[in-house]
């Protein structure tokens, strides 16, 4: 018999806050974090706008010496775990660290450490290029520093698979718990990718919204006149533990994760399938047990683009069946936080999980003209207050990748 996993503990780093209780209150009340990029002059740009990390202070643990080999991305995922770990009051002893594993979702890695020193090796040469330079930029050192850092021996993980990197590391931190390989995984993603290549390349692709004048409404997932998505970065981290661990230690528990299905498109590099993300979906669905009419809410993959939005609709109602579709609460959290890229799943992972623990949905914003093709209830503008029991998180990527997971009260 599989062990059964929960949720003890969350931590966040976001646009819209550097810890969870800040960035849910912004979420609940549906305010924006998107604004004008501030870490590089973006005037060049056709998209000027992001969901920027603000007045960030990374924590003691890190020694400042420390800290300068380290990209953004990882110092990111430090202070989100440190959050995530004082939450659920879970101290790694000595006893416990080889049963305690790290899983992270990393998209892209270390992209402004990879622009920096390009610039600098083309100013002065490859002797002033730092011998750190590799650690920084690779995505696997943000779980390996949160194993150095937190002393987590089990294992780590590293999931790089696009905007469904997160969900796909949270659903291998399941695996490890269900079949008893570890009592306890740190989870989660992290993504700092709000640089001019990343910008620039992300609206070479005509993926970005150009709606510079309006920050804060730019972001608009199923409005009519939605015109591409908006870059995020940050870190969400959770404690996922098996369910007689936490018990045994009088851990308070907020949910558990039931269901995790992944799928691949085999259709296109980009352009999203309908019956791929349909299949992760049943796929969950199936490992959670559930029917379909048990599932309350789902936070939307919804990047605010043409195309994936109205794509994703139809994969829910395909998925669950037009009449389970009609009755829940769908909402994207991307219309106040930007798309977080490799982070952006475990981000929205947490918004599940205090909904769930809250009875609240929260709103998608800026939806001022509602695509006519939208028939599912995408509670536009203003959250609700409504019993949840099960909530399910989707996540799509490029490349054809898609993962779902069910988040359940117990």
């Amino acid at each position: 018999m599989e062990n059964r996993v929960v949720v003890t503990g969350l931590g966040c780093v976001t646009p819209l806050g550097n810890n969870v209780p800040t960035t849910w209150e912004a979420c609940s009340k549906g305010k924006s974090g998107i604004d004008r990029i501030t870490h590089f002059d973006p005037k060049a740009l056709r998209c000027q706008i992001a969901g920027e990390i603000k007045d960030f202070e990374l924590p003691d643990i890190v020694p400042q010496k420390e800290a300068k080999k380290m990209d953004l991305f990882i110092q990111y995922s430090i202070k989100a775990t440190q959050e995530a770990l004082l939450d659920a009051n879970f101290e790694i002893t000595e006893d416990l660290e080889e049963d305690v594993g790290v899983s992270m979702g990393v998209g892209i890695g270390g992209l402004g450490c990879i622009e920096r020193y390009s610039r600098i090796i083309d100013e002065y040469g490859p002797k002033r290029v730092s011998p750190f330079f590799i650690p920084m930029t690779l995505s696997n050192l943000a779980p390996g520093y949160v194993s150095l850092l937190f002393r987590a021996k089990s294992y780590t993980a590293c999931s790089v698979s696009a905007c469904t990197s997160s969900n796909h590391a949270i659903g291998t931190a399941v695996r490890t718990i269900e079949r008893g390989d570890a009592k306890a995984v740190i989870a989660g993603g992290a993504e700092s990718s709000v640089t001019p290549l990343g910008i620039a390349g992300f609206a070479a692709m005509h993926a970005l919204s150009t709606r510079n004048e309006n920050p804060q409404t730019a972001s608009r997932p199923y409005d009519r006149d939605r015109d591409g998505f908006i870059m995020g970065e940050g870190s969400g981290m959770m404690i996922l533990e098996d369910l007689e661990f936490a018990k045994a230690r009088g851990a308070r528990i907020y949910c558990e994760i039931t269901g995790y299905g992944f799928s691949s498109d085999a259709h296109h590099i980009t352009a999203p399938s309908t019956e791929g993300p349909a299949r992760a979906m049943k796929m969950t669905l199936k490992d959670s047990k559930l029917n379909p009419e048990e599932i309350n809410y789902i936070n939307s993959h919804g990047t605010s683009t043409p195309a994936g939005d109205l794509n994703e609709l139809k994969a829910i109602k395909m998925a669950l069946g037009k009449k389970a579709a009609s009755k829940l609460s769908i909402s994207s959290t991307k219309s106040m936080t930007g798309h977080l890229l490799g982070a952006a799943a475990a981000i929205e992972a947490i918004f599940c999980i205090k909904a769930l623990h809250h009875n609240y949905v929260p709103p998608t914003i800026n939806i001022e003209n509602l695509d006519s093709e939208c028939d599912l209830d995408v509670t536009p503008n203003n959250g609700k207050n409504i019993e949840l029991h099960a909530a399910m998180s989707n996540a799509f990527g490029f490349g054809g990748t898609n993962a779902s997971i069910i988040f359940q009260k117990i």
